[in-house]
This record gives C-alpha cells, structure tokens and sequence, in this order.
C-alpha cells in the first residue's frame, strides 16, 4: 500500500469567489485525483509533496481548466485529469524554483529545499512531472498532450532565460516579457486552451481561451512583482523582498533603474550584484520605485493584459461561468489594492 498525503480544502478568496463556488465539484474530484497521485511507497516522495500542497495556495491555475472545459460545453472527466496534471506541473515548478532561487520560505512557512535538500525537492519535482504526463495520457487527447507537454517546455527556458537576465539591468523591458511569457503565462496559457481542446470546440474558441490564459498570466506576475515591494508573504507566497534579495530583474527594477540618475543606477548595480541587500536597502529601492512611478507603471501594465484577458472572452456567450472568469482577472490586479 502507497502512502498518501493529506489535502486541506481549498481556500476560497473574495475575488474568486464565484470560480471557487462553480468549480466546486471538479476541485473535489482534482484533489482526490492529488491525493492518490501523489502517494508512493518511496516516503519522502508524499512527505515533500504533502508539505507544500497542503500550504494554502488558490490552486488558480486548474480551476481554469475546469473553467475552460465548462464554458465550452465539455462532458467527462478528462478535464479533472488535465487539472491535476496542470497543479502538479505548477507545483514541480515551485519545487525547482526555490531550488534555484535558494529560497528560505514560501507561504511563510520553510521552503521543501530547507527541510529535506535540494536533491529531494529537485526529484520529487521530478515525480510529479511524471505523473502529470502519465494523466495527460490517459485523457487520450495529443492535442491537449502536446500543449501542456509544449508548455513544460516553455517553462524550463524561461527558468535559464530568468537566470541568463539575473542581474543584468541591460535587460529591456521586452527581454523581460519574454521571460515571464515563458515562465508563468505559459501554465497559464495552457491551462486555459487544453479545456476547448477536449470539448471539441472550434480554433477560435481555443485561441480565445490561449489568448485569456497568455494575458491573465502577464498580469498576474506584474502583480507580483509589485507586491515583491509592497505586499505582503500571504499575498505572494513568499517572504516581501525576496526578488531584490535575490538579486533578481524585475519590471519595476528595470523602470527605476533607467529612469534614475547616476548615483541611482549604482546603488542598483550595487544591491543586485550584492549578496547583502539589507532592510534599509530594500526600504531605499522602495523610495526610489516610488520617485520614478515605477511601481504604479507596473500596476498600468498588467492592467492592459487585463484587459486583453477580458476582451479574449467577449465572444463567448454571458454566463455564470464566464462572469467568474472575468471576476478573476479582477482579483489578479486587486491583489495590489
């Protein structure tokens, strides 16, 4: 007998709300789906998993594809199996992403990396990248195969283009969309098209919901990279500052930095090619992204993929489920307010 992790029940949020509520059902079955996935003989394996999917989260990402596969009309299971296989990808990915970003913390609680290693949080990805191409499988689509297969992909370029840009401010701003293209906005993306894909719907539907995921994804890591100076760890998911920490490029970094005078640009030189950015550092790039509207420029970016988010879903007739899907790209944005 495998062992198997527990699963806390996912938490609505006042934004998704409505989401949360209309893909109940299928988020009960995903989590069943988890639960006996994720298990294994081999003990750490559920043990790691278990850590860090019992650790809050809004599992956003596979309730779009059951939200997609619903707004076109699909009826089966194959859609369950496609979300469970789109949150153990993202999850993989968290799993990688601390490893590589030698984050402490996510979601205010110690990173998998800090409890059992490096090599345990890189393999245990590594399983529950295996499983989900296992379900992708024996939903029997290769379109939806090759979509999701495409966007792990995707992910694992934009992982080295992110560190090819570490530090880099001669980074341009549409070198840097690139990057969050790849890195999130593909799961995203994905998550979004293999729905219409295994309802049978026609290509400009799938492209729509392509287009929805592509530009909801955008936004949502603008967001994010704005919190990074202005949030907070329940909202983020890691600890606030970690990214200036880390020495990492982001948007509201790039605007700064650019439109900064001399003795700016070197204290940005300075703090991300340092390994000792202080509170104090982090409270002058703070002061700094405000002189130059660096953050609120960020904010007007992702709201325009926002709005290109909501206008991808204007073709499809009004209904309790496309409302929720817009009330989402509301909630990404809002998450700054």
């Amino acid at each position: 007998m495998g062992v198997v992790v527990s699963l806390n029940e996912t938490r609505k949020s006042n934004g998704i709300s409505a989401l949360t509520e209309l893909c109940a059902d299928g988020m009960n079955s995903v989590n069943e789906l988890i639960l006996s996935k994720a298990g294994s003989d081999v003990e750490m394996i559920p043990e790691v998993a278990r850590h860090l999917i019992s650790s809050g989260g809004k599992r956003l990402r596979p309730m779009l594809t059951l939200a997609a596969a619903d707004l076109c009309g699909y009826k089966g299971d194959g859609d369950v199996k496609l979300a469970t296989s789109v949150e153990f990808m993202h999850t993989a990915t968290l799993l990688h992403d601390d490893v590589v970003d030698e984050s402490d913390r996510r979601r205010s609680k110690p990173t998998a990396r800090m409890i059992w290693g490096n090599q345990a949080s890189v393999l245990v990805g590594d399983f529950l990248l295996g499983q989900a191409f296992k379900m992708m499988v024996e939903v029997g689509s290769m379109e939806a195969l090759d979509v999701l297969s495409t966007a792990a992909s995707i992910i694992a370029e934009g992982e080295v283009m992110q560190l090819a840009a570490a530090k880099n401010l001669g980074t341009t701003e549409d070198e840097y969309l690139a990057v969050i293209n790849a890195k999130t906005a593909a799961l995203f993306s994905a998550a979004a098209e293999v729905g219409p894909i295994i309802a049978g719907s026609a290509k400009d539907e799938r492209a729509a919901l392509k287009s929805y995921g592509t530009n909801l994804g955008l936004a949502f890591q603008l967001v994010d990279d704005v919190l990074d100076y202005g949030g907070n760890a329940k909202d983020l998911g890691k600890n606030v500052g970690d990214d200036f920490r880390e020495g990492k490029i982001t948007l509201p970094v790039l605007l700064a930095y650019r439109r900064g005078n001399d003795e700016e640009r070197t204290f940005w030189r300075e703090s991300l090619e340092g390994d000792n950015n202080t509170d104090e550092r982090l409270e002058h790039a703070r002061a700094l992204m405000s002189k130059h509207g660096a953050l609120a420029d960020t904010i007007t970016r992702a709201k325009h993929f926002g709005a290109i988010a909501r206008d991808a879903l204007g073709p499809f007739k009004d209904s309790k489920m496309k409302n929720a899907m817009l009330d989402v790209v509301d909630f990404c944005i809002s998450r700054v307010n």
